[in-house]
């Protein structure tokens, strides 16, 4: 059906309003003194952890030569850096610093703050109205954009060869510059992940891998046992560099709480720790929700842990 020119001209006004009420006419963002497209940069690579120049174009739907530019210029600044990537030496992944990490946490602190600002301005049941109809205005701009698939990813379940030294490995890494983690913590995600797979015997217990061709790109668990009766446990959740963006993590995180579900568990747990905020917009949008806070070194440094909980139906 097709809107009527005073609708489209309303929804033009709106689209104008938005854009100067969230500071995107002004040449900085988000309380830095970042333009708009670095601010959005940052957010992409933090969101997308060994996404490519490339890749990042496209997603911000700005030339290459500009966005080469806008990353040199975070690179300098130490938001930035290049990686080597782990199936191409030929491509450079782009991953956030430590510095950028936390310039990135600033910057959703101040976003989330703004947006919950203006929501307290309306009644409660117009937040569904705004929320569905920006989704949906959102995607509709977006409908004839490319989009990639993970039609070439299938998500296999049980033990196979290399299994926890690959994913001992992308946690270690993603880890080490996410915060930091060394040793000590690719020692525990090692030797617990080997100690779960001795038992993958009972049925209550399971691992999941994300196979493009023969390579294990993501994993996630169900561990039924530890935590008591009841409880499923959701452990060693990770996506490859690289490969994030492409809808694995919500496949993966799906099956395991399909798995739940049908196995009759009444909860679903998971620990995690605070900075990680694409990871929690994942969980938050499958249903968890944080009950539990407080500092921990259970992963070999100071973090300010989360527990997540996510009841089952």
């Amino acid at each position: 059906m097709s809107a009527s020119p005073k609708t489209i001209e309303r929804l033009r006004d709106a689209s104008r309003q938005l854009v100067r009420e969230l500071g995107f006419m002004r040449s900085s963002l988000a309380g830095t003194d970042l333009p708009p497209s670095a601010v959005h940069a940052l957010i992409e690579i933090d969101g997308r952890e060994g996404i490519t120049a490339k890749e990042l174009a496209e997603r911000l739907r700005l030339e290459k030569s500009s966005v080469s530019r806008m990353l040199r210029k975070l690179i300098e600044a130490g938001e930035v850096a290049e990686e080597q990537g782990e199936q191409d030496g030929r491509t450079k992944s782009l991953v956030l610093t430590y510095s950028g990490r936390k310039l990135v946490g600033k910057i959703h602190s101040f976003a989330r703050a703004q947006v919950k600002d203006a929501l307290e301005r309306l009644q409660p049941e117009e937040h569904r109205i705004v929320v569905d109809g920006i989704s949906l205005y959102a995607h509709a701009l977006g409908a004839e954009a490319p989009a990639k698939h993970d039609d070439d990813v299938r998500i296999e379940r049980g033990y196979r060869t290399g299994l926890i030294a690959r994913t001992t490995e992308m946690h270690a890494r993603y880890y080490a510059r996410a915060a930091g983690f060394g040793q000590s913590f690719e020692s525990v995600v090692a030797s617990g992940l080997a100690e779960f797979c001795g038992r993958l015997d009972n049925p209550r217990n399971a691992i999941w891998t994300a196979m493009q061709d023969q390579s294990l790109v993501g994993a996630v668990a169900i561990d039924g046992e530890d935590l008591g009766p009841g409880v499923a446990h959701l452990r060693w959740f990770i996506v490859e560099d690289g490969q994030r963006g492409r809808g694995i993590g919500k496949k993966l995180l799906s099956t395991a709480i399909a798995f739940s579900e049908a196995s009759g568990f009444s909860e679903i747990d998971l620990w995690t720790f605070a900075g990680l905020d694409a990871a929690r917009h994942l969980y938050e949008a499958h249903g968890f929700v944080c009950v539990e806070e407080r500092p921990g070194t259970q992963w070999g440094a100071q973090v300010n842990e989360q527990r997540f909980v996510r009841r089952v139906q």
